[in-house]
């Protein structure tokens, strides 16, 4: 893998994770507690054995860059090893990046001095956990100039997502970005193979193809949109599958492009026994850990159901369960629920802090939130509409660092 270089596509906007995306490129959106969205494509490369990375930026990214720095550090220039944040720099013209190829295309410069047998394109947005260095050798024995990574859905789940289009020997033929009739796999009715947005080009092939796409007035300058489709015809693009070679099933991939796709992969983790699993020492996911104590729970007073419970949750660092109850939920360091307060179904963020007898579900809260005694979230969902987002699915989003005006205690006439 010492011959691989990778670029990580991590300048989008994320437009339809509004509001988590308000201040923050997708990429930095914390998921699961502890980490952030790059956090499971970073620990793929690292655990893949790559070591020379450069992480594509635009949108937002000081967010996303502060935390590169504090929690990726851990290369040895000595040996070779990196991980460079690029920013867009104008360095072919007076535009920023137009398209995932043109991302790439403006940063081909690095590659005259690395001089990699293969570049490795890799999106900075996906949960998963993939071992790179089989697709690489998939991609060597099949003697392709092209690889794109593959995994298989169903047709009506399939239509949100770029289709590829295979012949019997998993060649490449076609790819559609989000079609109403996706095109199905040869010999498996209701199944299509899906791009997750992974690719690796022979490196002389890759100046070749970017640079004529620089050229086009016509393209959107998109791997998948533009480059793929074009080229699939005139070279060897092979797709390789995402499977469980034991099971034959596809694996665990999750593309967080939408608030409802974005709670159901949180819900995944607190599972009793989740597809994707955190806990796999053989697979360790990195992050950065900001220096808290550990979580904890206070109060156990059943008389008064003033008691601090935890249950099929996921808590970091730093929460402290002060007397309220916390089910299916994920929280995020230094989050506090007060006595007699309910949290269900929920995930909430770095310093949130939950009011005495509040109650949460089916929710997500951004960081810096303070949610006043008495106040109810998820339970009236014409009334959070006034207030908040909702998806369509009824999950309620709750932007960083909202204030919430504490609700009106009901007035008693008794005795007037």
């Amino acid at each position: 893998m010492r011959r691989v270089v990778t670029f990580i596509m991590a300048g989008g906007k994320g437009e339809r994770l509004l509001p988590l995306t308000k201040d923050r490129a997708k990429p930095a959106v914390p998921f699961g507690g502890t980490y952030r969205i790059i956090d499971f494509t970073l620990s793929n490369c690292i655990n893949s054995g790559i070591r020379t990375i450069h992480v594509l930026t635009q949108y937002k990214s000081i967010s996303l860059q502060r935390h590169l720095q504090m929690g990726w550090n851990v290369f040895n220039s000595e040996l070779g090893e990196y991980i460079d944040v690029m920013p867009a720099q104008q360095r072919t013209g007076e535009h920023w990046y137009l398209g995932t190829a043109d991302a790439v295309y403006q940063n081909l410069h690095v590659l005259a001095h690395e001089r990699p047998d293969q570049v490795l394109i890799l999106a900075g947005d996906h949960v998963y956990k993939m071992n790179y260095a089989d697709m690489v050798a998939f991609h060597q024995a099949q003697r392709a100039a092209v690889t794109v990574g593959v995994i298989e859905m169903e047709q009506e789940r399939a239509r949100g997502f770029g289709i590829v289009e295979v012949d019997a020997q998993e060649r490449i033929s076609g790819f559609e970005e989000k079609p109403a009739r996706p095109k199905t796999i040869p010999g498996r009715a209701g199944r299509c193979y899906v791009s997750m947005g992974i690719y690796l080009f022979n490196r002389p092939l890759l100046d070749e193809v970017l640079d004529e796409d620089a050229r086009r007035a016509d393209s959107t300058h998109d791997f998948g949109r533009d480059v793929i489709p074009r080229i699939a015809r005139s070279v060897r693009v092979m797709a390789y599958t995402f499977r469980d070679e034991a099971s034959q099933e596809p694996r665990y991939w999750r593309d967080i492009g939408t608030l409802d796709a974005y709670y159901e992969a949180n819900m995944d983790l607190v599972q009793v026994t989740p597809q994707f699993n955190l806990y796999d020492r053989d697979w360790p996911i990195r992050t950065y850990h900001e220096q808290w104590p550990p979580a904890k729970t206070v109060f156990a007073d059943e008389a008064t159901g003033r008691v601090g419970k935890v249950l099929d949750s996921l808590v970091s660092n730093g929460c402290i369960i002060s007397g309220g109850r916390v089910e299916r939920s994920v929280l995020s360091p230094d989050v506090r629920v007060n006595s007699f307060a309910q949290v269900e179904d929920a995930i909430l963020m770095e310093h949130v802090e939950v009011g005495r007898y509040a109650k949460i579900r089916r929710a997500i809260v951004d960081k810096d939130v303070v949610i006043p005694r008495y106040a109810e979230i998820g339970y009236n969902l014409e009334e959070d509409r006034r207030r908040f987002t909702v998806t369509e699915s009824g999950i309620v989003v709750v932007g960083k660092g909202t204030v919430i005006d504490e609700p009106r205690p009901a007035v008693s006439l008794a005795g007037t």
